[in-house]
Parts: C-alpha cells; sequence; structure tokens
C-alpha cells in the first residue's frame, strides 16, 4: 500500500508541474498577438510639430469565422469614429463532387474557402488603438505591414506654389484690365491665367486630399478562414424514359454484330499476311519432306 501511495503522490506531482507552465504560456499569447499587429509607426506623438505623417496598415490573417470578424472589424471601426470604404466578401470554391447516396438521391460535396478585402479609414490618433482591437480576431498573422509617409515638405510644396499662382492672378488680371485692348492678346492673357488658377486649384486640391490622408489612416484588411465543407442533397433523375428491356436485347444484339463485321473487314485487311502464312507452311512441309526422302535413301 504504501509504495501505490508514493507512486500517486509522484504522479499528481508531476501532473502538476507539467500543467503549471502550459496554463503561464497559454495567458499571454493574445496579448503578444497586440503587440505583434501594433508598432511605434501607428503612435501619434503630439510633441512633433514639424513632421506631418500619412500612416497606412496592411494586415492579413486567418480568422475563426470570416463573417463574425467582419461585423467584429465594422462594429470596432464605427465606435473608434471610423468608416468602412471596401468590403469583398467571396466563398471560392475549388472542389465539388457528387455522390449518390440512395436509389432516388445524390449529394453534392462542395469544399470551398471563405475571404474577406476590407478597406477602413480610422482617425489618426485611433491607429494603434484599432489595429491592437483588431488583433483579437487573429488565428495566425500571415504578414503586417505599416508605413508611416512625412508629407510635410509635399504640403509646403503646394502652399508655395498657391502663393505663387495667386499672386501670377491678381497681376495678370490688372494686365489685361489695363493693357488688354486687342482681342488676340486679351485672349492669350486669359488663357495664362485660366493655366495659373488650374494650377492653383490643383495645388489645394492635393493639400486637402494630403490633409484627409493626414487625419483619417487607411488599413487594408484581407482576412480568411479554414477550409469548408458543403453538404447539399438532391433528388437523382429517375430512370423512366429508358427503353424497353426486349428493345436494349435487340440493340446488343446489333451492336453485337457491328463489332463482328468489323472484326471480319479488320481480318480480311491482313490476307497478305495470312498468304504469306500458308506459302511459308507449305514450302516448309516441302523441305521437310525432302529431307525425309534423302535420309530414307
Amino acid at each position: 500500500m504504501k509504495i501505490v501511495k508514493t507512486i500517486l503522490v509522484i504522479a499528481l506531482s508531476i501532473a502538476l508541474f507539467s500543467c503549471a507552465p502550459k496554463r503561464a504560456e497559454e495567458a499571454p499569447m493574445a496579448d503578444s498577438t497586440a503587440v505583434m499587429v501594433s508598432s511605434s509607426a501607428a503612435v501619434e506623438n503630439k510633441k512633433d510639430s514639424t513632421h506631418k505623417f500619412v500612416r497606412t496598415a496592411e494586415l492579413k490573417f486567418k480568422v475563426i469565422s470570416v463573417i463574425k470578424s467582419t461585423y467584429d472589424i465594422e462594429d470596432i471601426t464605427a465606435r473608434i469614429g471610423g468608416f468602412v470604404t471596401y468590403t469583398n466578401l467571396t466563398s471560392d470554391a475549388f472542389s465539388t463532387v457528387t455522390k449518390e447516396i440512395s436509389l432516388d438521391s445524390s449529394v453534392i460535396v462542395t469544399r470551398f474557402v471563405v475571404k474577406n478585402s476590407i478597406v477602413i479609414r480610422v482617425p489618426n490618433t485611433k491607429l494603434d488603438t484599432t489595429l491592437k482591437q483588431i488583433s483579437r480576431n487573429i488565428v495566425y498573422l500571415d504578414n503586417r505591414v505599416i508605413k508611416a509617409d512625412d508629407v510635410a515638405l509635399q504640403l509646403l510644396s503646394n502652399d508655395l506654389t498657391i502663393r505663387r499662382s495667386d499672386k501670377n492672378e491678381a497681376r495678370l488680371k490688372n494686365a489685361i484690365d489695363n493693357r488688354g485692348k486687342k482681342l488676340n492678346e486679351t485672349t492669350s492673357a486669359e488663357e495664362l491665367l485660366l493655366n495659373k488658377q488650374e494650377q492653383a486649384d490643383n495645388a489645394r486640391i492635393a493639400n486637402l486630399s494630403l490633409k484627409d490622408q493626414i487625419n483619417f489612416s487607411t488599413i487594408n484588411l484581407t482576412i480568411y478562414q479554414n477550409e469548408g465543407v458543403c453538404y447539399e442533397k438532391i433528388a437523382r433523375e429517375k430512370k423512366q424514359y429508358e427503353p424497353s428491356f426486349g428493345f436494349r436485347i435487340l440493340d446488343s444484339l446489333s451492336y453485337g454484330w457491328s463489332i463482328f463485321e468489323d472484326i471480319i473487314v479488320f481480318l480480311l485487311n491482313l490476307w497478305g499476311l495470312f498468304l504469306l502464312g500458308v506459302l511459308g507452311f507449305l514450302g516448309y512441309k516441302l523441305y521437310e519432306i525432302k529431307f525425309k526422302n534423302k535420309k530414307n535413301e
């Protein structure tokens, strides 16, 4: 009895020590995924007033359910103050097999993969938070790309273009009003003025676009799940239009006779080989007879 108790105590101790590390390792997995998805490139530095960053993120990962994760990502986006600009949920079938399961029914077995491509826009200050909240859907992360492009110089260049165009526009308007007496000169000056206004408008639109990208970061997501299988039971086609038994017998005899005719025609095509065979056989017999006669003499 003492030996049995000692063995039980040792076994329980091993089981407890083997289970304890697993619990310690399993706990931080969600946090490690969030850290892996996040990056300092996604965090805004409020003390930096010199640089202006356009932040974007691209993620591809596997989830348990594409549909549930899609709803969760859209809810996160709405709560964070962002919006969805694109979503394309597809179910790609790569194998379809029909199996007969009874005399009057079959089952269609379809293997497929569900995936979704999503594009969302979120406030620049909430990009890091959004990525961390999205990470709770990740089962396996394929890749993650986060960019922070500094566009401060581009904004400055557009501002300078607008200022130059405004000054030039004012001078051209003054020249047209005061000295544009001839039609040709007035037309050329107005075309030049129109070009300058167009340059200024393009620079303003470019600045508005850049400011929008600065204020709202873009996240491109590609999510997918494990292979799925769909079973669809369908009715089999009944054989009510098959010919009668007697007709099938006659048809089989006719088909067999046509095969026999084909064999006869095929053999007739080989008459030359048969002739050579006969001549060879006769020649062999004659040679054998002569050989026996000489042997008897």
